[in-house]
């Protein structure tokens, strides 16, 4: 099964190939995607996305994480984050949102089972 490409990007919204919904920020895996709700982990922009907030990803089985940290770069990836990836041995790219989408749907051009964490906006 492979990921679904990041069909179009714009602030505040994106859209995932195979779903109807309009995500400001989102979760995909091989297979699929979902809304991704800050407050299930009480992720703000400072100090970031935390380990919960991409475990969900990891556990899809991914060999790559892309992680897009907004328009503008607001949102922050802490230490503990990128150490709970690489103890996974995963591939983590962190990226400004336009450029971690293109990255992230170059590697599911090339087949690679790969994941994201999106922010649309600031």
């Amino acid at each position: 099964m492979s990921s679904p490409e990041i069909a179009s990007l714009s602030w505040g919204q994106m859209k995932v190939q195979g779903s109807t919904k309009t995500y400001k920020d989102c979760k995909v895996w091989p297979g699929g995607s979902r809304a991704w709700d800050w407050r299930e982990t009480g992720t703000e922009h400072s100090p970031g996305v935390q380990p919960a907030d991409v475990e969900e990803v990891v556990k899809k089985g991914v060999q790559t994480l892309v992680i897009g940290r907004g328009m503008s770069e607001a949102l922050k990836v802490p230490p503990s984050t990128l150490e709970y990836l690489e103890k996974q041995g995963i591939d983590v790219r962190v990226l400004q949102t336009e450029q971690a989408v293109k990255e992230y749907n170059a590697l599911v051009a090339q087949g690679v089972r790969v994941g994201g964490v999106f922010h649309s906006t600031c």
